[in-house]
């Protein structure tokens, strides 16, 4: 049950869209949705510099951080729904473990993907600490990504490790509402072997209420990341979990595959 959602406000990342996915979230399930503004300044480490050059640069981080932060309120209100912004000031290095800390009392984050002409890349290593440090899930909106929250299809990758067991359980939620689930599996099996990988989660999915269908894929061992990129950009699932990274979802199609 997804009830407290955490949303990372940075600068550098498609703003709006963000916010809009993660209220949707929020809306879904009938969550309080917490929104993070970190003001950091952009500054070399370990260089002398005026005194005034850094103020004006803590200047310019809190006025980033207050727009996004404004803006944020301004869409929670127009959507109605229970939500708060925090504003906190951190050294750019300490922004990934304060929201991987924070992002542990949360039921899931929602970060957006970094736009590489927009800002500085610290949300690449915001997502990094909130999938290796804060042991709850993370759902990335892509910077491409306009639509809202839609489950009529999710897609979630099966291989039977501990990893896509966590993927699994994390997704529940999802998967409960979704129209159809896909249970993809990756079989670099014969194409002719009788047992048929995914079936047993399929069958615990479907104790679930989960509308569910098995694909099974036959690839070389060599080639499943680029096998499951290709049935994810031909499916276009709305929702997908990623092999790899058990706490890890995507919006839309745009799957990243991690290593294992």
């Amino acid at each position: 049950m997804i009830k407290d959602i955490l949303v990372n406000l940075s600068y550098g990342t498609s703003r709006d869209g963000v916010s809009n996915y993660a209220l949707s979230v929020a809306e879904t399930f009938g969550a309080h949705i917490v929104g993070t503004a970190f003001a950091y300044p952009v500054m070399a480490s370990g260089v002398r510099l005026p005194a005034n050059f850094i103020r004006a640069q803590q200047a310019e981080a809190q006025e980033r951080a207050e727009s996004v932060a404004v803006a944020f309120d301004e869409a929670t209100r127009r959507a109605g729904v229970s939500a708060e912004t925090r504003r906190i000031e951190a050294g750019i290095g300490d922004v990934p473990t304060q929201f991987a800390h924070i992002a542990r009392r949360f039921d899931l984050s929602v970060i957006g993907q970094f736009e590489r002409d927009r800002g500085h890349p610290t949300t690449n290593i915001v997502i990094e600490a909130a999938l290796f440090e804060s042991g709850r899930p993370v759902l990335i909106v892509p910077f491409i990504q306009k639509d809202r929250l839609k489950l009529d299809h999710v897609m979630v990758c099966w291989d039977g490790s501990r990893a896509a067991a966590r993927a699994v359980a994390d997704a529940m939620p999802f998967l409960t509402r979704s129209g159809k689930a896909s249970i993809v599996v990756a079989d670099i099996q014969s194409a002719k072997s009788a047992d048929l990988p995914g079936a047993d989660i399929a069958t615990h999915l479907t104790r679930h209420g989960v509308n569910v269908t098995i694909e099974r894929i036959p690839v070389s061992k060599i080639d499943v990341s680029n096998t499951i990129l290709s049935y994810a950009a031909d499916t276009d699932p709305d929702l997908s979990g990623i092999p790899g990274c058990g706490n890890l979802f995507l919006a839309g199609r745009h799957v990243v595959c991690l290593p294992r």
